[in-house]
């Protein structure tokens, strides 16, 4: 995938150069994959930002600790990686400083909200005359649509998801304790990663392992949207919820993706709750096709919960890739057209507080005529 970062560092700076940005500086992880094809470890967190600076024209420079250097060097397209060791003469901001002197930017684009306040506190001391432009939308608008390519991933990605739920869903049953079902999760998913990977080239640096804690919840606590998991051991006729979300990654890609199941038995009216979230799920997906607004698909959703007397969630689903976040969201107010390339997550969900939460969430690819299965696997109410 070279040639792909290449090209969209080209693109990034075919807009620095539309919107007068003289150089950007990205500490983003996301972000520095997006651009270098690098995922490092270290970050500032741990005292040792990585970063890109990339100018309007020419140059484009990876900063980053010598002991991931290596690692870097292998990995991305970028020539010039200038490495830095605690301690050791001006550390990080010593190459910064160096390449701010040399280009001399007026206007320095940033994403404002995940920079570190250590890195532009350096900035603005290094150039306090400087222009800040925050670069958040330049860099939201690249990803917005993915090409063969990245959509050939996240295919791949979605395999990745399918197979952490059936390791879920086997390892469920009576008596089993919710994090038994969560390392059962990551087991299959590391797996299946494995798998899929290459034993060449520089996506071999990317780690199969399924990581990050997982969403689980059984019981009358799967209203307790986001709680982990935890030692409770699984009753019969529980709901099982499990959220994928914030661990289906896969070089470099996240989905969004959610199952439930029922353990034994589902009591009548529990049934009827998830009823209704697959059928707003649906609707929402038959409303996907290129040029419909995004907001309208959430509006789909949100007369099924209505016709049930329910409330809608705060949004039905939100674009997805490189960054759990990503443009558009299926929400009230965002009239963002939809294309062909976006890839969303779409959700379906009820959540009556102290007694249940019926969800089910997919990852889909819009195409020309409608959408593509990124996560498909059932979704119909199942017993195990």
């Amino acid at each position: 995938m070279t040639e792909l970062f290449r090209s969209r560092t080209a693109r990034l700076q075919a807009r620095m150069d539309e919107e007068e940005i003289d150089v950007l500086l990205l500490t983003d992880p996301d972000s520095i994959y997006y651009l270098s094809g690098f995922w490092g470890y270290l970050g500032t967190e741990f005292g040792r930002p990585t970063m890109v600076l990339l100018a309007r024209s020419g140059s484009c420079t990876l900063i980053t600790p010598r002991m991931e250097a290596e690692m870097a060097r292998a990995m991305t397209w970028i020539p010039d990686i200038r490495e830095w060791v605690d301690g050791v003469a001006g550390e990080w901001g010593a190459h910064l400083k160096a390449l701010l002197a040399s280009h001399r930017p007026r206007t320095i684009g940033i994403e404002r909200l995940r920079i570190p306040s250590v890195v532009l506190e350096r900035v603005r001391g290094e150039l306090p005359a400087a222009t800040f432009s925050d670069a958040s939308e330049i860099l939201a608008d690249l990803r917005v649509v993915k090409g063969p390519e990245e959509i050939a991933v996240m295919r791949q990605a979605g395999q990745v998801a399918v197979a952490m739920a059936e390791a879920g869903a086997a390892a469920i049953r009576e008596g089993a304790p919710e994090y038994e079902v969560a390392l059962a999760v990551i087991a299959g998913g590391t797996r299946k990663a494995a798998a899929l990977f290459g034993a060449d080239g520089p996506d071999r640096l990317l780690s199969p392992m399924i990581h990050n804690l997982q969403i689980l919840q059984s019981g009358p606590e799967t209203s307790m949207v986001h709680r982990r998991p935890t030692v409770r051991r699984i009753r019969w006729g529980d709901p099982v919820y499990l959220c994928f979300c914030g661990i289906a990654n896969y070089k470099g890609f996240k989905l969004g993706f959610d199952r439930e199941f029922f353990v034994g038995t589902v009591p009548d009216r529990h049934a009827r709750l998830y009823g209704v979230a697959l059928r707003a799920q649906a609707a929402a997906l038959e409303a996907i096709r290129p040029g419909v607004a995004a907001e309208d698909v959430h509006a789909a959703a949100r007369a099924v919960y209505r016709e049930a007397g329910l409330e809608a969630e705060y949004r039905t689903g939100r674009g997805i890739g490189y960054s759990f976040l990503e443009k558009p969201q299926l929400k009230d107010g965002d009239k963002t057209p939809l294309r062909a390339g976006m890839t969303l997550a779409v959700d379906g969900g009820v959540t009556i507080p102290g007694e249940f939460g019926a969800r089910v969430g997919d990852s889909i690819a819009v195409t020309e005529s409608g959408y593509e299965w990124l996560t498909d696997y059932p979704r119909d109410l199942r017993i195990l």
